[in-house]
């Protein structure tokens, strides 16, 4: 089923370029948010989610020669993206286009191989990170997505962890991968880009410091989700162990009793103050399993910034700020 709906999105790209050239590039830019609105600038960026264009801001600074553009900049969740033709000529165009390289983002690869820019730097993050993707795993008590039947002698694939952006280990190895990219796709900005980057290095380094400080104190190392869990690059990066309703690319919203059961069983065994949910949940997994527990658990929200949008980001919302929230709300679950 999978490689039939790849095929579908593959064939639709396709048509999609084969007609972008009709779509006035200045409309496509104006659709996204973008860091500056410098009509002039050299250099075009597209990044497909929050995570990436922060990243990038962070590196290129106040240089006008380039424009950042988000392209799911509307809190749409990289899982059901569908990019439109505007977008499609948006990055069939641009300088450089860096994405995740996840399952969800097939779209995005295909986008790449097929742009009409045929200089077009292309980062894939999974690529980036390579040894230390991990693939989803359906920890003890999850409810587990059901899975379709594969054709006749076609073997199963494979799912990884799309949500690498979560860990500030793999973002301080990302950021080093852009910092070098940009560099060879604007070399007379290296030293602006060196400086910049390095910066954003050690102020990511710094927090991470400071996330290490707070497991290393803390009383409980355990976390525990009443939703989705996209957290696995967090919880490895601390050692800390954790149980969830879902993995975190499921589709799933509603939770079997036998994984309520579970989870509401693990917070009284494990003590735990608090039942996590991921952003824009409506919380009844959480608070049905706080229910069954018989506890006075609370519930608590880690963003996983997965619905970032373009007002968020005007209204000062950073990479950085976000992961400050997430320290505060970890300190408070873990005690």
């Amino acid at each position: 089923m999978k490689s039939i709906l790849k095929n579908i999105v593959t064939l639709a790209l396709v048509l999609t370029l084969a007609v972008s050239s009709l779509v006035a590039c200045g409309s496509a830019k104006n659709s996204h948010l973008q860091s500056s609105s410098n009509d002039d600038a050299k250099y075009e960026i597209v990044c497909t989610i929050f995570p990436i264009y922060d990243w990038v801001k962070n590196i290129v600074g106040d240089n006008d020669n380039v424009n950042v553009t988000l392209l799911l900049d509307q809190g749409t969740d990289l899982h059901s993206f569908q990019p439109t033709t505007a977008d499609i000529a948006l990055i069939s165009s641009a300088d450089m286009f860096i994405y995740v390289g996840g399952e969800s983002d097939e779209w995005a690869e295909d986008a790449a191989s097929e742009a009409k820019n045929k200089s077009q730097i292309s980062v894939n993050l999974m690529e980036v990170l390579d040894d230390v993707i991990v693939e989803e795993e359906v920890k003890e008590g999850m409810q587990a997505e059901e899975e379709e039947e594969a054709e006749s002698g076609e073997e199963e694939e494979v799912e990884y962890d799309e949500h690498v952006w979560l860990s500030l280990k793999n973002a301080i190895t990302i950021v080093s991968e852009l910092t070098t990219k940009i560099s060879e796709m604007d070399e007379d900005n290296i030293a602006t880009y060196a400086e910049n980057g390095a910066e954003y290095q050690a102020k990511l380094a710094s927090l991470d410091a400071a996330y290490q400080a707070v497991v290393d104190s803390a009383s409980q190392k355990t976390l525990l989700f009443g939703d989705r869990f996209p957290f696995r690059y967090m919880v490895d990066d601390y050692n800390l162990d954790y149980y969830a309703a879902f993995v975190g690319c499921s589709a799933e919203t509603e939770a079997s009793f036998e994984t309520i059961a579970f989870l509401a069983e693990k917070v009284k065994e494990l003590g735990l103050s608090t039942v996590l949910t991921i952003e824009n949940s409506d919380g009844k997994i959480a608070n049905t399993v706080i229910e069954q527990s018989g506890t006075s658990a609370t519930t608590a929200v880690l963003n996983s910034m997965q619905s970032v949008t373009a007002d968020d980001v005007k209204s000062g919302v950073t990479y950085y700020s976000i992961m400050q929230d997430n320290l505060e709300v970890l300190k408070n679950a873990l005690n």
